[in-house]
């Protein structure tokens, strides 16, 4: 009898849990931030379904009715008979672990609303820098998985495409670039000031989160650490005659197959030098001196010095000089220098105080018709520029350009965060193509400089949703953000996940993203929609920084 009893209980407990999957089915039509809400910020999900009229919030253990989430729309996507329906929860503030339920319709994965939702990812995304490192070991393991590579490029580099000729110079060290295993200047340009701007504004906080890398440099902060790997490989690609001089690249002569970073045993050579790389490099290095500072003032010393130097040559050859492309077909990252120029004469004036740097960025900035813009990238720095200025706290700008650049930087982003909210999955830019996942990121970078300029709810409201955005609240219901958030892509465009034999890519990286809104595929062939670039990767550290807690 006792055994039937128990029995018949078993059988009864089983049931329940049948009977409560069945009444909550998840379903793949309710689109969530799968990383996570922050107790006391913008809680946003969709709903695609043609009727949406009840939305609840449960808690995720017992399924109990928590909260009544409101609703607005219809809302519809260009060239898509989807209607979605946005559903804010934002009055819900207590931590812990919930659901969406939409009756007639399913449930959303689980989700946590918690103070400390973004600090693994914010983790992870900078790790991702680690991974990228050349011209050494690197290991590191995410879910079980161990990720590593042997040594690799260590012959880096040859000079046969430069003045010099058939003469080798140490290149080592930096960070892979890409899906590829190249090292361009240009890139790492706006990558480091993103990640350096990180630095400035949310060090308090970051420097008191580990990210268990190996140390390099120990009297710096780990994530400075990071930054001072690739700059100590910038230092490298001076030209050898002192001149001031920067190569633009160093690569192969092609880009090389899916094999591991060890086995890549192509020659690489340092390109011919161009103006546009060597002002991104005055730029860098003039940020690296301030950061520097106050952890190692000899390398501080050595990074001014060498922003100047290239700065002074820049001046004396006033002349746009693009790379000599000859036979080296890898990356091409070829822009004007017009806008590296400004931004380093502004990286120069914030170091230094010198007059002189500041008239140049003066003169410069006031030949700028639109002079901050909404979308940027490595091809046009100007913002960079405008932004240090704007920033700055140094005495003796010119009002009435100071007044202008605040004014159209309040305009751009109020734009982008009108726009954010219209939108049906609170994409705040309505531009696709490749890279446009990185874009979505760094617009987080405008918001957060205009709420330090003209603090404003709605810009902060914004940064949220590119978080939800890019980690699953968007038409894919899936994050873009590899090893985090709901069905993350799994081939990627990047030769590291592509040769080793493990299942999982290299974790943390941000893909590109499609061309439309809806043409986005997770396939290794696909470059132009499924790669990992450094400069996409930057401002989603920024943007994850800026939101993530140390407690």
């Amino acid at each position: 009898m006792k055994k039937l009893s128990f029995y018949v209980l078993i059988t009864l407990f089983f049931l329940l849990i049948q009977s409560c999957s069945n009444e909550f089915p998840i379903t793949d039509s309710v689109h969530i931030n799968s990383i996570g809400y922050l107790p006391d910020g913008n809680k946003i999900a969709t709903v695609i379904s043609d009727n949406c009229t009840i939305v609840n919030i449960r808690k995720g253990k017992n399924g109990n009715l928590v909260y009544n989430a409101k609703i607005s729309g219809p809302y519809s996507m260009p060239d898509t008979n989807l209607v979605i329906w946005k559903v804010d929860f934002s009055g819900l503030t207590i931590p812990g672990e919930y659901f969406i339920e939409v009756p007639g319709i399913g449930r959303s994965i689980g989700f946590s609303i918690n103070q400390t939702a973004y600090t693994k990812p914010y983790v992870a995304t900078m790790k991702a820098f680690y991974y990228y490192r050349c011209g050494t070991e690197v290991e590191g393991v995410h879910k079980g998985d161990t990720f590593r590579h042997a040594p690799c490029h260590m012959g880096d580099g040859w000079h046969d495409f430069t003045e010099f000729g058939h003469i080798h110079a140490d290149g080592t060290g930096g960070w892979h670039d890409a899906g590829d295993y190249g090292k361009y200047v240009v890139n790492a340009g706006i990558t480091l000031h993103n990640l350096f701007l990180t630095w400035e504004h949310f060090s308090q906080k970051l420097e008191k989160i580990e990210l268990t890398i190996p140390e390099t440099s120990p009297e710096m902060p780990e994530f400075l650490q990071e930054l001072k790997w690739e700059t100590d490989y910038l230092l490298k690609m001076q030209y050898p005659d002192s001149s001031g001089r920067v190569s633009h690249k160093l690569t192969a002569k092609v880009f090389q197959g899916f094999i591991r970073a060890e086995n890549d045993s192509s020659i690489r050579y340092f390109s011919d030098w161009s103006s546009d790389a060597t002002a991104n490099f005055a730029a860098v290095m003039a940020i690296s001196a301030r950061i520097f500072k106050p952890y190692n003032s000899e390398y501080a010393k050595t990074c001014l010095q060498a922003a100047e130097r290239s700065y002074d040559f820049l001046k004396e050859n006033p002349d746009d000089k693009p790379w000599g492309q000859r036979e080296i077909r890898t990356g091409w990252y070829r822009t004007i220098d017009v806008h590296s120029r400004l931004w380093a004469a502004a990286e120069l004036w914030e170091t230094t105080g010198e007059e002189a740097y500041l008239t140049d960025f003066e003169q410069r900035a006031k030949n700028y018709d639109k002079k901050v813009l909404k979308n940027y990238d490595w091809g046009n720095v100007q913002n960079l520029g405008m932004f240090t200025y704007i920033l700055s706290d140094k005495e003796g700008k010119n009002t009435e350009l100071f007044t202008q650049l605040k004014s159209e930087l309040i305009a751009v982003a109020d734009s982008i965060a009108d726009y954010s909210e219209m939108e049906a999955f609170g994409r705040p830019f309505d531009k696709y193509y490749w890279g446009c996942n990185g874009t979505v990121a760094r617009l987080a970078i405008t918001l957060s400089i205009a709420n330090l300029v003209s603090p404003n709810e709605k810009y902060i409201k914004a940064g949220q949703s590119i978080i939800a955005h890019l980690f699953g609240n968007n038409i894919y219901g899936r994050s873009y953000v590899i090893g985090i958030g709901v069905k993350p892509p799994m081939n990627p465009h990047d030769r590291r996940s592509g040769s080793d034999d493990i299942e999982a890519p290299w974790p943390g990286q941000i893909v590109g993203g499609g061309h439309t809104p809806y043409d986005w595929v997770d396939e290794e062939s696909s470059f132009s929609h499924n790669e990992v670039a450094i400069n996409w990767q930057a401002p989603l550290v920024y943007v994850l920084a800026w939101f993530t807690s140390e407690e």
